[in-house]
């Protein structure tokens, strides 16, 4: 018994998990780069679909569908059908400048970029640093969370939240889109796992998803209602939802006031930059999921302590 618990215990240590958190970073950067171009094909193919659907046109807009749209649809069709396969495994990485393969120990998380000088072994074209950075950013995450719950094998849930945090954080920084396919499994996740006894009481969980979601869904419509105007997307309020099911309800109000102050100050660090994207807005889900990651790491009592609670 003492051996197989010395066994769990350094599988689990922080070093082991640190080394896994680099792996499951690289993975995430091809999450973060695919992901949104997969779910752009659907929406295509929804339009596609949508298209060819002559009742549907007729039960929205009263008359008969025009005749170009069964050719738009089939054109569409024709052209998603003749793009090269695109999933999370394929194709296998490469260039996008040259189109050079990138071989297994260019890709060897952190160290790769670092033994290539930034740079592609083909055509010198620059690699960027975000990628080793959300390696390290991983690796450090779930080395820390090893360090604070213990070599234990809820560990590798809270590791499982911190990568799909990261993994939303670059999607919606690049694309302001939060996807569903994560966010959503990210909230059933933690309400499953308090529902078995792995984290917090199952009546906590259950409130805080409630308070997430109707908190930011409550400031969205008053904010529309007094304005006309949408000043954040619906995957914000899912993202905290899922945040308080693994969190608690008592975690929403710090998770929500780092989020606010800290994208405050870098929106303005960027607006006295020039460094706002069009519509001169910042997404607020990063912002959300960074707080998520400190009451993580640091531990809600603590984090309430921060804030006289």
């Amino acid at each position: 018994m003492a051996g197989s618990t010395e066994t769990l215990g350094w599988w689990l240590s922080p070093w082991v998990l640190g080394l896994l958190g680099l792996c499951v970073g690289s993975f995430l950067n091809v999450v973060a780069h695919r992901l949104p171009r997969m779910m752009e094909r659907q929406w295509w193919a929804d339009v596609a679909a949508q298209l060819s659907d002559a009742d549907s046109w007729q039960r929205t807009f009263g008359d008969t569908a025009p005749k170009p749209l069964a050719p738009t649809s089939q054109e569409l069709e024709r052209r998603l059908e003749a793009l090269a396969p695109l999933s999370l495994a394929r194709p296998a990485s490469r260039c996008p400048s040259c189109g050079h393969a990138i071989r297994w120990h260019e890709n060897i998380p952190l160290l790769g970029w670092l033994r290539l000088r930034g740079r592609c072994a083909a055509c010198g074209t620059r690699i960027s640093a975000r990628y080793p950075l959300v390696e390290l950013v991983t690796g450090l995450l779930f080395a820390g969370l090893a360090w604070r719950i213990g070599p234990q094998p809820a560990v590798l849930l809270w590791c499982g939240v911190a990568a799909t945090l990261v993994a939303l954080t670059a999607i919606d920084w690049d694309t302001t889109l939060l996807p569903d396919s994560l966010t959503l499994p990210l909230l059933w996740a933690g309400l499953c796992a308090a529902a078995l006894g792995w984290t917090l009481p199952v009546t906590q969980s259950i409130a805080g998803a409630v308070v997430g979601y109707l908190s930011l869904w409550s400031v969205y419509w008053l904010f529309k209602l007094t304005t006309g105007k949408e000043g954040m997307g619906a995957g914000d309020f899912k993202l905290l939802a899922a945040l308080g099911a693994w969190l608690g309800w008592q975690a929403i109000l710090p998770i929500v006031l780092m989020a606010s102050v800290i994208g405050a100050v870098v929106g303005i660090g960027m607006k006295l930059g020039n460094a706002l994207r069009e519509g001169r807005y910042v997404p607020f889900g990063p912002f959300l999921a960074g707080g998520g990651l400190v009451v993580m790491l640091a531990g809600l009592d603590r984090v309430l302590g921060w804030i006289g609670q």
